[in-house]
């Protein structure tokens, strides 16, 4: 949707809730996948403590974005300054989780911090691939209506 006002065009974005609701908790279930992948990985080159720190850091990765998915959408926010709020409170929730966790791991069980902070990072690409493949179409589009 879009519209002229004092000749400049403003375009009205539009969000399916549903459908970023579904997107935000595949991001968690491809983090829970590649923590799975880098824990057999750290096993098969390093034995259990390798996988067991591989685990607990795409955990650490996994649990902070299914604290925010459920920040963002646990509750009904009917209005657009909800969801924002929402998603801004989701973020803060993301990243507390992920350094309280961090702090725990470390001290609580010697895990070994290259795997661990290894496969952390392994889950942030995850999320920022599907932010990436959601993106690109979005922009084409954008670009499409600019060249018209």
């Amino acid at each position: 949707m879009s519209s002229t006002v004092g000749g400049v065009e403003r375009v009205a974005i539009v969000i399916d809730q549903a459908a970023a609701k579904r997107l935000a908790f595949g991001v968690v279930r491809g983090q829970a996948a590649v923590t799975a992948v880098a824990a057999l990985l750290g096993f098969a080159l390093g034995g259990p403590h390798v996988a067991l720190s591989a685990a607990l850091g795409g955990a650490i990765g996994t649990i902070a974005s299914l604290g925010m998915a459920l920040m963002a959408f646990g509750g009904k926010a009917p209005s657009p300054a909800r969801i924002l709020g929402a998603f801004y409170a989701g973020e803060i929730v993301k990243v507390a989780l992920a350094i309280v966790s961090f702090i725990l791991v470390l001290k609580l069980t010697g895990a070994a911090p290259l795997p661990m902070f290894g496969a952390y990072m392994a889950t942030f690409v995850v999320y920022w691939i599907v932010l990436a493949r959601m993106a690109l179409p979005a922009l084409s589009s954008t670009a499409g209506r600019a060249r018209a």
